[in-house]
């Protein structure tokens, strides 16, 4: 047998009512506090932690998804502007705001730090960044259990991924209570962001048999939870479920990284707009048909996820993308035929495309 391995770091408390756990988690230790500027429910949720573990040393509200190099640098001279300096930073979102509490604790209050480090060939060294609380309200991106963050320079169309064994969150308190208030977009493009992180594990060059698992458990959870969870938003159960699958998802993918259909996803959303969620899942099952017969232990994994004939399987798959309402043609997500044979091409060479163990060949 191959030799293999597997480490997560995190400490991690799931389940509904697990918020209660945040003050723990800060102990007596000065916190920032990093989370949306609204809607109100961000500023409740701000309320009860400042109520049981005290008020925050300093908070850095961010405005919108996917924030870029300027707003991130505002950011940073928010946290700067505490004194003394935060011991701890706790983080209230979604991937993005979880993004950008790494960003901050990696920077030390300044970005200059960071944006050298992304833009240098082999990464300016960056000081020993902060723990991090972890408390995702969303069900998709697994960024409280990863070690790394997307970081977009808008201005450049580029997309960076800070990463360092140190910017796993110390603790990830995952409370699925916290994404009822999810509207359905939302709540779609996260779900497919968690079913594209269990899948993109599986047919990867770094996938190992613990991850493997945990994709298999989290694929199953989304495929079978997210469709009853579109009708009915409100069912705290649903909720809990599609919580659970994100989260093993994220274990998966905290191992392996992304491969293909996520390098895809970079350009639709940098220079289309695409939700990250629907622009790197749009993608799967093309994707899929792509590696079946490539790898046994890839194909075993697929087969206890879609059944025996995987090709049918990936026609379901893109089914279950369209019940969804998303497309699985990339002109409907603004790139036209002619140009997505050279944007494939370039994801390959793109280092999460270099995880993908398909054939060029079976893409188009």
């Amino acid at each position: 047998m191959a030799q293999w391995q597997y480490a997560n770091p995190v400490r991690l408390s799931f389940g509904r009512g697990a918020f209660a756990r945040a003050a723990a988690a800060v102990g007596r230790r000065r916190y920032c506090l990093v989370t949306y500027d609204k809607p109100a429910m961000f500023r409740e949720l701000a309320a009860r932690l400042a109520t049981a573990a005290g008020p925050a040393a300093a908070t850095v509200e961010i405005a919108a998804a996917n924030p870029d190099f300027h707003a991130l640098a505002r950011a940073c001279r928010r946290y700067a502007e505490a004194s003394p300096p935060p011991e701890v930073i706790v983080a209230i979102g979604g991937g993005s705001v979880l993004d950008a509490a790494k960003v901050l604790a990696a920077a030390g209050g300044d970005f200059e730090r960071v944006r050298r480090h992304l833009e240098s060939p082999n990464g300016a060294d960056l000081p020993r960044p902060i723990p991090i609380v972890a408390v995702p309200t969303t069900a998709g991106t697994g960024s409280e259990v990863t070690g790394w963050a997307t970081v977009w320079d808008t201005d450049a169309k580029k997309k960076y991924s800070l990463a360092h064994p140190l910017l796993y969150p110390e603790h990830a308190i995952v409370d699925p209570d916290l994404t009822l208030a999810a509207p359905r977009a939302l709540t779609v493009s996260t779900g497919l962001d968690a079913l594209s992180h269990a899948l993109e594990s599986i047919w990867n060059v770094n996938a190992n048999p613990v991850s493997t698992a945990l994709a298999i458990a989290a694929a199953l959870g989304a495929l079978d939870c997210l469709p009853r969870l579109v009708r009915n938003l409100g069912d705290a159960d649903l909720r809990e479920a599609m919580a659970r699958a994100s989260t093993l998802a994220g274990l998966a993918f905290s191992n392996t990284r992304t491969a293909l259909a996520h390098s895809l996803s970079y350009h639709l959303t940098l220079h289309h707009g695409v939700p990250h969620g629907i622009a790197c899942s749009f993608s799967l099952p093309a994707v899929m048909r792509a590696v079946i017969g490539c790898d046994p232990a890839c194909d075993a994994a697929l087969a206890a996820i879609f059944g025996p004939d995987l090709g049918a399987g990936a026609d379901r798959l893109a089914a279950f993308l369209e019940d969804l309402g998303v497309s699985t043609r990339a002109r409907d997500h603004g790139v036209d035929e002619a140009d997505w044979s050279g944007l494939i091409d370039r994801a390959l060479a793109g280092e999460r495309g270099r995880n993908f163990i398909g054939k060029r060949a079976a893409l188009g």
